[in-house]
């Protein structure tokens, strides 16, 4: 049995169904990060029984710790119904603040959006080390990069990206 608050916490939903299971692995770039022409992109790659979908958002102006926020929050925004996700990002802050051991000192806004897209969601928050050859670690990076870089969306990086990994079942 599923059970989870809707975001105003004033009335819970209940279902009777299994959760499908998804993997999610994703990561943000900031090139020039904290400088007033930085350029930021977020990705999330989205994994479900070895089918991979690429998502993206250029951000413009943010710092790379931002940037990893808004990649957490994109993957869960582009599911369609509640799952149960392993969510896996390089970014500790992103990680050890929504499991409940570092405080929201700063950022607020750009929480409140990671709040609202793992409202509906069972999440396993997992830290992956970056920069070690990881496949999809890596491929998220790359894609958050050439976005930032672009500073746009292109649909030709985005399917580089699924491109790169092909049909991944291990992770």
């Amino acid at each position: 049995m599923l059970r989870y608050f809707s975001l105003d916490g004033n009335s819970e939903v209940t279902e009777n169904r299994s959760l499908k299971k998804v993997h999610i692995y994703c990561d943000g770039s900031s090139l020039g990060n904290g400088q007033d022409l930085s350029r930021a992109a977020g990705v999330a790659l989205l994994g479900y029984k070895g089918i991979w979908k690429a998502f993206g958002e250029y951000i413009g102006q943010a710092t790379n710790q931002q940037a990893e926020i808004v990649a957490a929050a994109i993957g869960l925004e582009s599911l369609r119904e509640p799952c149960d996700v392993d969510l896996f990002t390089d970014s500790r802050y992103v990680v050890e603040t929504m499991n409940g051991r570092y405080r929201r000192k700063t950022n607020q806004k750009w929480w409140q959006r990671l709040d609202e897209a793992a409202a509906r969601h069972r999440i396993n928050w997992q830290w992956t080390r970056g920069h070690v050859g990881h496949l999809l670690q890596e491929t998220a990076d790359v894609t958050a990069r050439r976005i930032a870089a672009a500073e746009r969306v292109d649909k030709n990086i985005l399917r580089d990206a699924e491109d790169r990994i092909g049909t991944v079942t291990e992770y």
